[in-house]
């Protein structure tokens, strides 16, 4: 999918502005170029960029089409990016939202570097990047997002307490023991856990299997 379908594509679902449909068209030669210095993206897959990694990031927001206000109470939250790696989800989520106030959080150093060299050449103001670990992450925040860093089991002990309405996790494979494993050992209420696949939006087999999964305060 090269750059020009792809915003073919979420224009089906999404309004950009100009200034939008620029920013997103500069990724493709950003993240090239930022690939050959610090390979954050597999090499093999880089020319699939706009579909296994900017499609994939921005399924969170087509999920926040599924529920009634969450696509309003997103676009203007505080939300942390939890091990973006090079800015995913985060700057494509940046990108949509730009009302919205993003941290972008990774332990590895090179990683914050592209991902912020990346924002910074969009001129994304909406964009803070961190180089620290979750747990000495100060401050809290509307919503977590975040690209299957880790079992949800792992996960949810680094940011709990940190958000105050909600985490958006991509997720993908059988999700459902470790989902069971967390509400357990959290004591959360079977309403508060909910999944959404992702090839309900993007049939391609690559997203077979891969979840949004929505956990609520």
């Amino acid at each position: 999918m090269d750059a020009q379908v792809f915003l073919d594509f979420i224009r089906t679902d999404f309004s950009l502005s100009a200034q939008q449909e620029r920013q997103f068209l500069q990724l493709d030669s950003l993240y090239r170029e930022w690939n050959e210095k610090i390979n954050v993206i597999s090499r093999k897959d880089i020319d699939a960029l706009y579909s296994h990694h900017v499609l994939h990031s921005l399924s969170i927001a087509r999920y926040l089409l599924t529920v009634p206000g969450l696509t309003e109470q997103f676009s203007q939250a505080d939300i942390l990016d939890l091990g973006t790696g090079g800015g995913f989800p985060g700057i494509p989520l940046a990108i949509l939202f730009p009302e919205a106030r993003f941290t972008l959080c990774d332990s590895v150093g090179k990683k914050t570097i592209v991902a912020r060299a990346v924002a910074e050449a969009l001129e994304l103001k909406n964009i803070q990047v961190v180089n620290q670990r979750a747990e000495s992450l100060p401050g809290s925040f509307h919503f977590v997002v975040s690209r299957a860093v880790a079992s949800l089991p792992d996960f949810y002990p680094w940011v709990k307490g940190k958000f105050s309405a909600g985490i958006l996790y991509l997720k993908g494979g059988d999700v459902n023991q470790e989902i069971v494993q967390v509400m357990a050992r959290h004591r959360l209420p079977r309403s508060s856990v909910s999944t959404w696949p992702v090839n309900s939006w993007l049939p391609d087999p690559y997203f077979d299997g891969k979840l949004v999964i929505h956990i609520r305060r």
